[in-house]
């Protein structure tokens, strides 16, 4: 799970790097419009596509124990069998990547391709459901208000945000070997996979209310570098996620005699909010601890936003036009942590770092 977090980390990264289309007023201008200096700077992206991205695993899983190795009684002497060591995990230490990439599923409605991660990895845009609700009212992607503050003796930079709700779509989610890393002098500096890709989730969506988030660089007397506090209208849906088993697949894999597809879980639809709610309260501190001793370092989120709603609709077990096993509600559900044993405070603390 700690690669997925990744994924939705540099997905985040790879959102800002793509702002290109800004709309900012120096200081002088908007403090002549509001009355208070500061920086506004407005996101004016309707779309950003991705066509490929990896998340590269330099140094593999390291070898523990050895495989089976199957005997031969009819040799002479007999060959015995060797079972595989308790603790084998089929390590090789070799450089593997997670990879995003367009899942090459055409759709074709009236003439015209509707599957927006056919060739792209990740296509992100607004949400436009519901006649534009889920946009910012200035219809940006992002609204920007930033300011600096001496906080007596210890300055901070203040950064509040406001997104529209967002329409994320991606593609194939696998595994692949890593190719070489550019030489010194290359030509570009893609590196890519090489080899056979196992894909692990066939695609998602994603759609997304609008959000409000604010951000502390420096000093962060708000108590984390970003704090949540705000309700996403319409909550949070996920749609056409596959789960793939390729253990299972024959062949060339493309569903002819002789060539099974690989087995897949597909859930029609995940829609998660408050309790007794259409809408979900985002209520999380996410703050990015440095090196101390033997630690060297994470980034630790705290969620404290309440019981939720979950409904799952459409389970499909084998593939995608498998007959749906029906539907599944959870009503309420809350999660706690306990800063001390016995002790029990709801929410949730989720850490991620590296090894």
């Amino acid at each position: 799970m700690k690669k997925f977090t990744k994924l939705a980390l540099v997905s985040s990264l790879a959102i800002s790097a793509n702002a290109m289309a800004m709309q900012a007023m120096d200081d002088a201008s908007l403090g002549a419009t509001t009355g208070q200096d500061g920086l506004s700077i407005g996101i004016g992206i309707s779309k950003i596509e991705i066509e490929k991205l990896f998340i590269h695993d330099n140094d593999g899983l390291a070898l523990k124990g050895t495989a089976a190795v199957a005997g031969n009684p009819t040799a002479t002497p007999p060959v015995a069998a060797v079972p595989a060591s308790a603790d084998y995990n089929g390590g090789t230490s070799g450089a593997a990547a997670i990879y995003i990439k367009g899942n090459g599923v055409s759709k074709v409605v009236a003439g015209v391709e509707t599957n927006v991660v056919k060739n792209k990895g990740i296509v992100i845009g607004a949400n436009y459901d519901n006649a534009g609700a889920y946009l910012l009212a200035t219809r940006n992607l992002a609204d920007l208000t930033i300011d600096s503050d001496a906080g007596a003796g210890n300055p901070f930079i203040n950064i509040a945000a406001e997104v529209s709700g967002l329409d994320i779509n991606i593609g194939e989610i696998g595994v692949v070997g890593s190719a070489a890393a550019p030489a010194a002098g290359a030509t570009n500096i893609r590196r890519g996979g090489t080899g056979k890709e196992n894909a692990i989730l066939s695609g998602l969506s994603v759609k997304t209310g609008s959000m409000t988030a604010n951000i502390q660089l420096g000093a962060a007397p708000q108590g984390a570098m970003i704090k949540l506090n705000t309700t996403m209208v319409g909550g949070l849906e996920i749609k056409e996620l596959g789960i793939l088993d390729n253990s299972t697949k024959v062949g060339t894999g493309d569903g002819t005699a002789g060539n099974r597809k690989a087995g897949e879980i597909f859930v029609e639809s995940i829609k998660l909010t408050d309790a007794n709610s259409a809408n979900l309260t985002l209520n999380q501190s996410i703050s990015v601890f440095g090196e101390e001793g033997a630690n060297k370092g994470y980034v630790r989120i705290v969620s404290t936003s309440g019981a939720h709603d979950n409904y799952v609709k459409g389970i499909h077990l084998g593939s995608k036009t498998a007959a749906s096993i029906g539907d599944v509600e959870v009503q309420g559900m809350q999660t706690y942590f306990s800063p001390a044993q016995g002790t029990y405070v709801p929410g949730a603390i989720i850490t991620i770092r590296g090894h």
